[in-house]
């Protein structure tokens, strides 16, 4: 049977040589630490390091999946409005996604290689100091952004939208902004429950609030006739009960007990080792979920900006569905790492890094042979446009080709940025997404003359190179303390 015990965290901390038991031998061998981080696993810890980050990223992914059907209903509720509505919606969510969501997701990443670590060697009140370090953070992020969105239209036609889809747009994203607030205190929240590997109640919450989503969308669109207004208001309302249905678990489990720390002048003070993560890992972020995003503001370059917006719109819900599972993967071992190097094990995170890397190869071929194999169907859940359901057939191949090296590159770079020295990633991450964005920069330059497909082969072919190159930086930079 496989069932390997764990090493004793002191067994990897020491420079000098460790003693093992050959239970065959009856007789003690010496292996040296640098021979124990370079070497593979075995079958038995392949094994258990799966199940390991299964226990994690299965609830994690399970919930991925939930919020999905929240954004998917929303596109379906906006294709049912109509196509300029499905375009404006798309549009609006791609302008929130670059300049607000991006933003809050990748600063609210900075708390988790110190929660990580924290909870690994047993310091809880660092943990609740940085959840009131993070909020405060993430709502004073808010406020500009905020403003930025209330002058969307004025920005959109500046850089020559079209007037029509910006006027709703416009209108999407002004009653969307109490969503950026209500996720300021989500996703602290999120990762403040998850690098304690509590991921069930996550999950049961998140299934609760989506079940309501749809009653609310009929409620706010169709009996009140608020039209595109009413979508994104039922957003931000089902993201408040996320947050709502979430502090009643922290409170009456009484999970925050050990963690609590009462709020004061601490929560301003020693912002450095936040900021320090924070920031590079907001800058990565944001590079990374920008590939896609500014192709929705590129197709408004094209002559058809309706059908090819409206078509970027599914294509990116697609993605999204997608990248769930390598997101799940990547929390999942980006918290089993925190946890091992917080414990002083860093043989224990590379078998982590090497388990999880594999696995994500194989997602990307599943995700491959999905977007090839539902080319045809896919589109068909969101609109009955021909034209719409033409161009997306075309491009969801290219986009499936895309995940081949997404899926390891963001696995990779869960497991990464929760070293010791965090930051690490943090140098090496955004000029791999750079290498991306420069080769998706070109792409507008033919995306004009030659169309979405042409873009999206330039994005696969840097999506390659991207995932090359970090496997190579990863290989330089190995996982030890």
């Amino acid at each position: 049977m496989c069932n390997p015990k764990a090493s004793s965290p002191s067994s990897f901390v020491s420079t000098k040589q460790t003693h093992f038991v050959n239970p065959n031998k009856g007789v003690d061998f010496h292996i040296d630490h640098d021979q124990e981080l370079d070497r593979w696993p075995t079958t038995c810890e392949a094994l258990e390091e799966m199940r390991a980050i299964g226990s994690i990223s299965g609830p994690t992914a399970i919930t991925g999946l939930i919020l999905y059907s929240r954004a998917m209903i929303s596109m379906l509720f906006l294709g049912y409005l109509g196509e300029l509505e499905l375009a404006g919606g798309s549009l609006s969510i791609g302008f929130a996604n670059i300049t607000g969501y991006s933003v809050i997701s990748g600063l609210a990443m900075g708390m988790e290689p110190i929660c990580g670590q924290a909870y690994g060697a047993k310091q809880m009140k660092i943990l609740g100091l940085t959840l009131q370090r993070t909020v405060v953070l993430l709502l004073s992020t808010s406020i500009p952004i905020s403003f930025m969105w209330l002058n969307m239209k004025r920005i959109l036609l500046w850089c020559g939208q079209d007037e029509e889809i910006s006027s709703m747009a416009h209108t999407f994203i002004v009653f969307a902004i109490p969503d950026l607030f209500f996720l300021s205190l989500l996703h602290p929240l999120r990762i403040y429950l998850r690098t304690q590997s509590i991921t069930l109640p996550l999950t049961y919450c998140s299934a609760i609030s989506v079940l309501l989503h749809v009653p609310l969308n009929f409620l706010l669109v169709r009996y009140f006739n608020m039209g595109i207004a009413g979508v994104a208001l039922a957003m931000a309302w089902t993201n408040l009960n996320l947050f709502l249905l979430l502090c009643s678990f922290i409170y009456f489990s009484g999970v925050y007990k050990d963690s609590w720390v009462a709020p004061s002048v601490d929560c301003l003070r020693g912002w450095s080792s936040l900021l320090a993560l924070a920031v590079p890992t907001c800058v990565s972020v944001c590079l990374e979920w920008w590939w896609y995003e500014f192709m929705i503001m590129l197709c408004g370059f094209l002559p058809n900006p309706k059908t090819t917006i409206a078509s970027m719109g599914i294509l990116i819900q697609t993605t999204s569905l997608v990248y769930v599972f390598p997101s799940a993967l990547s929390l999942g071992v980006s918290t089993r790492v925190g946890n091992e190097l917080g414990t002083r094990r860093p043989a224990r995170a590379r078998i982590s890094m090497i388990v999880s890397l594999t696995l994500a190869v194989a997602l990307g071929l599943a995700a491959m042979l999905f977007t090839t194999l539902m080319r045809h169907q896919w589109a068909k859940f969101f609109t009955s446009d021909k034209e719409i359901l033409k161009l997306t057939a075309l491009v969801l191949p290219i986009a499936g080709l895309c995940e081949l090296g997404n899926c390891p590159q963001t696995t990779g770079c869960g497991g990464v940025e929760r070293k010791r020295k965090a930051n690490n990633r943090s140098k090496h991450q955004p000029r791999l997404i750079l290498l991306g964005g420069n080769a998706s920069g070109y792409s507008y330059g033919i995306c004009v003359e030659n169309g979405v497909c042409w873009a999206m082969a330039r994005l696969a072919c840097s999506t390659g190179l991207m995932c090359i190159a970090h496997v190579l930086c990863s290989v330089h930079n190995r996982l030890d303390c």
